[in-house]
């Protein structure tokens, strides 16, 4: 069945630092890459909110903004935060917390996939097969307490943990219905619950719902690891990862340690997925001290808009997208691999224009080897 859309609107935020430079590569590949698949186009509507525009306006989130979030079909997210500029309580600017709230996205999605041409952190030859998904249950955990957090007497603080049996189900579904997918291209269909269940009774609670969803999938393999010995493991043998379900606190570390194992932040793509929204945007930061100078690595933003249009692709049942996101990934691929741009942070002399001129111009030699 196809989709009887036939433009996609997409609410664009490009927000601080190197988000306004990765945001317009990503923006080119993407018309780039559906002209080339034969794909219904994206219109673009690009939107202010961030940091630097709360130093310009006093606000962070225009409700313009988050209007025209709701209304589109997906939203691209860049980078938002600035070390200098903060609220009045001194708390960091961070719409992508409001918006994950906002719109109940709550599963973080960092998946962690080593390309040829990528710097070999680990010397292991096996970690050139390096696959693997990381789903962070995003509007609970620990992260409840933002906002909610108590300071006793100058001498004591308190935040609380929140875990949900609503909020555990939902993301541990999805977490096993991504691994049934990933089972049928080849992968092993394990997900791992990774927690803290020996000290913590909310963690306790988070693997006790979990295996009540796990047995509704007798297809799929479920595992166990406390974070700590998850973390090690994570650097010791990561290629006999597939799917990982966790905390949101637990999961914005780790997925950070993830990210090291493929050459850093520069390829880092993530999706937060809700019932009805998807947002998309490198797990990557502002990073003040290139912002501004064009040598920013786009991969990670070129990669998350690929992971929007699967998400479109499934919504909308509309396949060419899916193919718009495969020509992609593999243009990524080999650039990467022909050494055609390396990105200045692998050692290269490419910048942000270099990369994204590399990738467009890969997209037609990949063509033959997606189809």
């Amino acid at each position: 069945m196809s989709s009887l859309k036939n433009l996609f609107k997409i609410a664009v935020l490009p927000g601080d630092g190197i988000g306004r430079e990765v945001m317009p590569a990503c923006l080119e590949v993407i018309d780039a890459a559906v002209k080339v698949a034969g794909a219904p186009p994206m219109s673009f509507e690009t939107h202010q909110a961030g940091a630097q525009f709360y130093a310009e306006s006093g606000e962070a989130l225009p409700a313009s903004a988050l209007e025209a979030c709701r209304k589109a079909d997906a939203i691209l997210f860049g980078a938002m935060g600035w070390p200098d500029i903060r609220f009045p309580d001194g708390t960091e600017i961070i719409p992508q917390l409001d918006l994950r709230m906002e719109f109940g996205l709550f599963a973080g999605v960092r998946p962690i996939r080593w390309f040829p041409g990528l710097p070999k952190v680990l010397s292991d030859p096996r970690a050139e097969g390096i696959d693997f998904v990381l789903i962070r249950e995003q509007t609970e955990g620990l992260f409840y307490a933002r906002g909610r957090g108590e300071i006793r007497d100058d001498q004591e603080a308190y935040d609380t943990m929140q875990i949900t049996r609503a909020g555990t189900e939902r993301v541990t579904e999805f977490a096993f219905q991504l691994a049934a997918q990933r089972k049928r291209r080849g992968r092993p269909g394990v997900v791992t619950c990774v927690d803290k269940a020996n000290v913590f009774s909310s963690m306790a609670f988070f693997r006790k719902v979990f295996d009540e969803v796990a047995e509704k999938h007798p297809d799929v393999q479920k595992d166990y690891a406390y974070v700590d010995a998850l973390a090690l493991n994570m650097v010791k043998k990561p290629w006999a990862l597939d799917v990982l379900v966790t905390e949101n606190m637990f999961g914005d570390i780790l997925s950070d340690l993830a990210a090291g194992l493929i050459g850093g932040m520069g390829m880092a793509a993530s999706a937060d997925i809700g019932e009805h929204y998807g947002l998309f945007q490198p797990a990557h930061g502002t990073a003040p001290d290139i912002a501004g100078k064009g040598v920013a690595n786009p991969s990670a933003m070129i990669l998350s808009g690929a992971m929007m249009l699967d998400w479109l692709a499934v919504k909308h049942c509309e396949p060419k997208l899916a193919d718009a996101a495969r020509l992609i990934e593999a243009a990524v691929e080999h650039t990467l691999s022909t050494t055609t741009a390396v990105p200045m942070e692998y050692g290269g002399s490419a910048n942000c224009e270099d990369m994204t001129r590399s990738v467009i111009g890969a997209l037609g030699a990949v063509r033959k080897e997606v189809a």
